[in-house]
């Protein structure tokens, strides 16, 4: 049986081992947050040969990098706002995930703009133009058409073999196009700090930062309560939305991104997913995004959120609303708000500016006092060159020895050759570590919900550091995202957390 990467596993005895030595020891780099960015940093430097302690207050991906459209894409809305070097560097990045370091997680994705009478010919002509700037993107980034193929027109009847669900009446065809997309955004996240924690980087969660400072943090265990110092030479802030509560000079202004979950055949035949042109703008779209799970997911509003951040932000009803008549605008068949089953909303961590936050930049900043770095704004889809930029801040104000970034070369765990021979969902999940976890799922086949199996739950305990049902529910696997099924749930997972030796 293939065995998990060496030194990758997480889980509680590992935990508790290394947050007493990390009390005792002085790290090269403290990262706070272990959303995407902050665990490409921990790998980003622990790869560097540096000394790395990794924390977050919950788990991995608990924030914004969980609330995803899930897609990894070429940049093209930034290319159409004249931000040529955010274009460009995401376009780069996407290759990086596709070739080399994630491409088990991420794959190419066809998506239909429907070209209804409420898209005029110049408009239609305008996006055609765009998705031809995309694809010079591609070339520029060197990623190759057979990962990513090129865009096309189709006719009305092959536009609606792709998407059943169009509306006909009117319909003159379609732009089709591809992109970058993840199976699950928590995974890639997991998938990153497990790869940090092979490269000796202490990845904690439910270690909660009180307070930076140039030379560390105070925190606190959330398990047991108890308060101690992290030292450190220099820290790495990489709390997205909530990165201004521990360093004051920063000033951000959250944006909300609402999706809805639709229930199981909601949408039947729905091959490739959809760009439906949001009314009365050029150069914003709604997504719809089938799952592997049945389900469908619509997204993507983008409106300012003022106040404290919550920890788990509210989907409210008028974004729900608005989503569902942006999609019916092209479907055949109305969607009716009893197919939503459920919905979620993340913060996008936008820098503070003028004007609407749609129209504020996407690209990263990395700000720094002392050996003190935060690192906001971007992207999923640049996390790596996120943190390889603050990791770059970092070491050169701490004056800490180490290489030069490897990242773009370090495959990620699971990236390796999928093993024959067992279930396309588990490979699909797992990459090449499929063949271990199909062991377990052997053991223990008992499903849980959405084809997920008690193996795959203890495979998350033993080897991803999940510690609770949540965990296991709202970030290893996604059944929590609708309540009922996460309900269904429970029960089993609770008992697989009780019959586990949280052990390896």
């Amino acid at each position: 049986m293939t065995e998990p990467a060496a030194g990758s596993s997480l889980n509680a005895r590992r935990r508790a081992r290394e947050l007493r030595r990390v009390a005792e020891e002085r790290m090269d780099v403290l990262v706070v947050g272990l959303g995407a960015t902050g665990a490409g940093a921990a790998l980003d430097a622990a790869s560097r040969g540096l000394r790395v302690a990794a924390i977050d207050a919950h788990d991995l991906a608990f924030g914004t990098s969980r609330w995803s459209s899930k897609l990894i894409h070429g940049g093209l809305r930034y290319l159409a706002r004249g931000q040529v070097d955010v274009a460009h560097e995401s376009a780069a990045e996407r290759g990086v995930l596709l070739r080399t370091t994630a491409p088990h997680l991420v794959k190419a994705h066809p998506y239909v703009l429907p070209l209804t009478p409420a898209v005029s010919r110049g408009r239609e002509l305008m996006m055609a133009a765009g998705y031809r700037l995309g694809d010079a993107l591609r070339a520029a980034a060197r990623t190759p058409r057979r990962l990513l193929p090129g865009p096309t027109r189709l006719t009305a009847a092959r536009a609606r073999t792709l998407a059943p669900v169009l509306d006909g009446d009117g319909l003159r065809g379609a732009l089709l196009s591809w992109d970058g997309r993840l199976l699950d955004d928590a995974r890639l996240v997991v998938a990153i700090a497990r790869t940090a924690a092979a490269h000796g980087a202490r990845v904690l969660t439910r270690c909660r930062a009180l307070r930076l400072s140039p030379e560390g943090a105070d925190v606190r265990d959330e398990l047991t309560g108890e308060e101690f110092t992290i030292r450190a030479g220099a820290v790495i802030n990489a709390t997205g939305v909530w990165a201004g509560s521990l360093d004051p000079q920063v000033r951000l202004r959250p944006s909300r991104g609402t999706h809805l979950v639709l229930s199981p055949g909601t949408l039947p035949g729905l091959i490739a997913g959809m760009h439906v042109p949001i009314p009365d703008e050029s150069n914003r779209f709604a997504l719809v995004l089938p799952q592997h799970d049945g389900r469908i997911h619509v997204g993507l509003t983008d409106e300012p959120v003022d106040g404290p951040v919550p920890d788990v932000p509210e989907a409210p009803e008028e974004d729900v609303r608005t989503l569902l008549e942006v999609l019916n605008g092209v479907l055949e068949a109305p969607v009716t708000r009893e197919a939503v089953a459920g919905a979620y909303a993340g913060l996008r961590p936008l820098l503070a500016a003028d004007g609407r936050t749609s129209d504020l930049s996407r690209r990263h900043a990395v700000v720094s006092e002392g050996n003190l770095v935060t690192v906001v704004g971007g992207k999923l889809t640049t996390y790596r060159r996120m943190a390889e930029d603050a990791v770059d801040r970092a070491v050169s104000a701490a004056r800490s020895p180490g290489r030069r970034s490897r990242t773009r070369k370090i495959p990620l765990v699971g990236a390796g050759p999928q093993p024959p021979g067992v279930p396309v969902g588990l490979a699909e999940r797992y990459g090449s570590e499929a063949e271990a976890v199909h062991e377990l799922v052997k053991a223990h086949p008992e499903e849980v919900g959405l084809g997920i199996t008690q193996g795959e739950l203890l495979w998350s305990v033993l080897h991803e550091g999940a510690l609770d049902e949540s965990d296991l529910l709202d970030r290893r696997t996604r059944i929590g995202l609708v309540e009922r099924d996460r309900e269904r749930a429970l029960a089993a997972t609770r008992d697989v957390l009780r019959g586990t030796p949280h052990a390896r």
